[in-house]
C-alpha cells in the first residue's frame, strides 16, 4: 500500500466518523423529540390500563405477583423499571456471549470467518499503520487501564464523587478476572503473530476489549451522567465509543485477537459495566 492509498484511508475514516457522529446526533435529536410527542398519549394509555376493572382483579385475585410485577415495573425508583431494563440487558449479553463460545467450540464456520477477517488485514498492514495502531492498543493494555483508573480515582475523591470510586474498581476487577477466566478455560490459541507484536495468554476472549469497554465506558457514563445539556453528555459518550472500537480494532489489526475475541470482550465488559451502573445508581437513588 502506497503513502498515497494509506492517507486516503486515513482521511476516509475520519469523514465516516464524522459524517457517523452527525447523523447519530440527529437521529438522538429526532427520537427524543417523537418521545416527548408520544409521552402524554402513553400516560394518558398508562391511566387508562389502571382504571380498567380487570386491573382490580388481578391485583385482588394475584396479590403477590402483582405485587411483583408492580414493584418491577415502576418508572421510579431506580429498583424499579430501571433496573429491570438493566437487568435484561446483562442477561441478553450474557446469552449473546454464549452464542458466540457455542459457536467458537462447535461451528467450524466462526473460526473460518475470524481468519478471512484477519487475512483481509493483510496488505494494510504497513510500517506506518502498525505504528499507530500498536499506540492506540497500549491505551487499552493492563498498565494503561490502571493508570486510568488510579488517576480517575483520584479526580472523583477531590470532587467528591466518592461513590463512583469503589464501584469503578469493582468493574474494573470484575473485567478482568472474568476476561482471565475466559482465556483459560477456553484456551484458544492466538492468530500468528505479526513482527511488532506479541502476546502470551489465550486469545478468546480479548482482556483490552474488555477493560476498555469496562473502564472507559463507566468513566464516560460517570462524567456524563452530572453534565446538564443532552449534547455534552452525547459528545462524552460517541467518543468514549470510538476509543473503545479503536482499541478493538487495533487488536485484529495488530493480528492478535480474532473478530469473535474482541466482540466477546466487549460482551463482557458490557456486563460488567451495567453491574456499575447499577451499583451507582441504586447507591444514589
Amino acid at each position: 500500500m502506497t503513502p498515497i492509498h494509506f492517507a486516503a484511508i486515513v482521511l476516509g475514516s475520519i469523514l465516516a466518523i464524522g459524517i457517523l457522529h452527525r447523523a447519530t446526533w440527529l437521529t438522538l435529536r429526532l427520537l427524543v423529540r417523537s418521545a416527548h410527542q408520544f409521552s402524554p398519549s402513553a400516560r394518558n394509555l398508562g391511566d387508562r390500563l389502571i382504571a380498567h376493572p380487570l386491573h382490580a382483579r388481578i391485583a385482588a385475585r394475584y396479590p403477590r405477583l402483582y405485587a411483583t410485577l408492580h414493584a418491577r415495573l415502576r418508572p421510579h425508583p431506580f429498583t424499579g423499571l430501571p433496573l429491570t431494563l438493566m437487568i435484561a440487558a446483562a442477561l441478553y449479553f450474557l446469552a449473546l456471549l454464549g452464542g458466540v463460545f457455542e459457536d467458537l467450540l462447535m461451528n467450524e464456520g466462526l473460526v473460518a470467518v475470524d481468519a478471512e477477517i484477519n487475512g483481509f488485514f493483510g496488505p494494510y498492514r504497513t510500517t506506518t499503520s502498525l505504528a499507530i495502531f500498536i499506540w492506540v492498543t497500549a491505551l487499552g493494555a493492563g498498565p494503561a487501564i490502571t493508570a486510568v483508573a488510579v488517576t480517575a480515582s483520584g479526580f472523583l475523591w477531590c470532587a467528591r464523587r466518592q461513590q463512583f470510586v469503589i464501584p469503578l474498581w469493582f468493574v474494573l476487577l470484575g473485567a478482568e478476572a472474568t476476561s482471565f477466566a475466559g482465556k483459560y478455560l477456553v484456551g484458544r490459541t492466538r492468530p500468528e503473530f505479526l513482527a511488532v507484536a506479541s502476546a502470551f495468554s489465550p486469545s478468546f476472549p480479548s482482556g483490552h476489549a474488555t477493560a476498555s469497554m469496562a473502564v472507559y465506558g463507566f468513566l464516560a457514563y460517570a462524567i456524563a451522567r452530572d453534565l446538564s445539556r443532552a449534547r455534552e453528555r452525547f459528545e462524552v459518550v460517541f467518543w468514549t465509543a470510538v476509543l473503545i472500537l479503536l482499541i478493538g480494532f487495533s487488536r485484529m489489526f495488530l493480528s492478535l485477537h480474532y473478530l469473535s475475541d474482541v466482540v466477546s470482550g466487549f460482551l463482557v465488559g458490557g456486563f460488567w459495566l451495567l453491574v456499575g451502573f447499577a451499583i451507582v445508581e441504586r447507591r444514589l437513588d
